[in-house]
């Protein structure tokens, strides 16, 4: 999803509690990871694996002049073969110390997680979570920051994805060219469709 369509769907959602929700969460995890600089782990679940949103943290990580947040995607599925930057496993998480952050993107079950997510955040890992569960389950316990998109919601998980890793990239430093022509194009949108103003 590129600027434009961030913009528009910004557009749309005017007026409800996403644009808040997201900008907050994204804060945190900009926060943590700038902070911290101990890097960004970005882990799914056996069935889902969050490659948009890895791609499009690594986007923003570059157009931003961020590149704390650039994560390394933690798979489930990783095997020695596979090209390095694929080649992770859940291992890892077991690795993890004091100034790392780790975003947990749960839809569904996310009983299989626990326990590394557990070990994680008793080393002094920043555990952030973005999940589909309604209630006060034990990986929402163990996070520092969660954002919840209830099944029934007016967004699914993963327009909520694409919302919050351009908010991530867009609380940084003064931006780089070709960020301010991102920015630029995004506000134009924003104008173009902004409702006239009332003549009264």
């Amino acid at each position: 999803m590129d600027a434009v369509r961030v913009a528009l769907l910004r557009e749309v959602l005017a007026g409800t509690e996403w644009l808040t929700a997201t900008r907050r969460f994204a804060g945190a995890l900009r926060g943590s990871v700038v902070t911290h600089g101990g890097g960004l782990l970005l882990l799914g679940t056996p069935r889902y694996e969050p490659w948009h949103l890895a791609a499009h943290l690594v986007d923003e990580a570059a157009w931003s002049g961020t590149p704390e947040l650039a994560p390394t995607l933690v798979r489930h599925g990783a095997r020695p073969t596979d090209p390095a930057h694929l080649a992770v496993g859940p291992a890892r998480i077991e690795t993890a110390r004091r100034g790392e952050t780790l975003l947990v993107v749960a839809p569904g079950d996310t009983e299989p997680l626990l326990e590394r997510v557990h070990t994680a955040r008793r080393a002094g890992v920043t555990v952030l979570t973005l999940s589909t569960t309604t209630t006060d389950d034990a990986l929402t316990a163990m996070a520092h920051e969660t954002l919840t998109v209830p099944e029934a919601a007016e967004l699914d998980l993963d327009t909520v994805q694409h919302l919050v890793s351009a908010a991530a990239g867009e609380n940084g430093p003064s931006p780089r060219g070709r960020r301010r022509f991102r920015d630029r194009l995004a506000r134009l949108a924003e104008t173009a469709l902004a409702p006239p103003p009332n003549p009264w």
